[in-house]
């Protein structure tokens, strides 16, 4: 059951690793962890039947692919109703520019991350397409200058000192 998985540090391990390439062989991840290659298969199964391990993916990089301006856009929906809440997150994420979106409390009611071509696709996305729903109240948006972030969630400090560092 998700949020409750009791995992160790052989556990955290693979994680660590397939977070930072989930493309690894599964012979190659058991060495690094220091598992059989059988052992390791039964783990990364069991830590995938339990809900830890929920997919496997890649970065691209949206300035290779033409969309090299990004923004983060601060929305606020009345009412926020479920059913606002809901027909808003279908919308933004049909989206061609939506990265992520973000479903936060605080002064906005949403955080959304876009990919866009040019200061000109982002006023298009703006006004065109965000600002003509009728449940969008008030946004704000801010171009990313630098994006930093880990590739792997680490173990709680009680397992981290067999970590091994590369």
């Amino acid at each position: 059951m998700p949020g409750n998985a009791e995992l160790d540090s052989v556990d955290w391990r693979i994680l660590e690793e397939l977070q930072n390439d989930a493309t690894l062989a599964n012979r190659t991840l058991a060495g690094r962890v220091g598992l059989a290659a059988s052992s390791c298969l039964q783990r990364v199964r069991r830590l995938r039947e339990r809900g830890v391990i929920t997919g496997s993916h890649i970065d691209v990089d949206p300035a290779a692919t033409g969309l090299p301006l990004e923004a983060v856009v601060s929305v606020n929906v009345r009412p926020h109703t479920r059913a606002v809440v809901d027909s808003f997150r279908e919308f933004v994420m049909a989206e061609p520019e939506t990265r992520s979106l973000l479903h936060v409390s605080g002064q906005a009611d949403f955080l959304l991350h876009v990919a866009v071509a040019d200061s000109a696709h982002l006023q298009s996305f703006l006004v065109d397409k965000l600002s003509a729903r009728t449940e969008v109240r008030h946004f704000t948006s801010s171009i990313v200058l630098e994006q930093v972030h880990t590739r792997a969630l680490t173990p709680p400090q009680h397992l981290s000192p067999t970590r091994r560092r590369r």
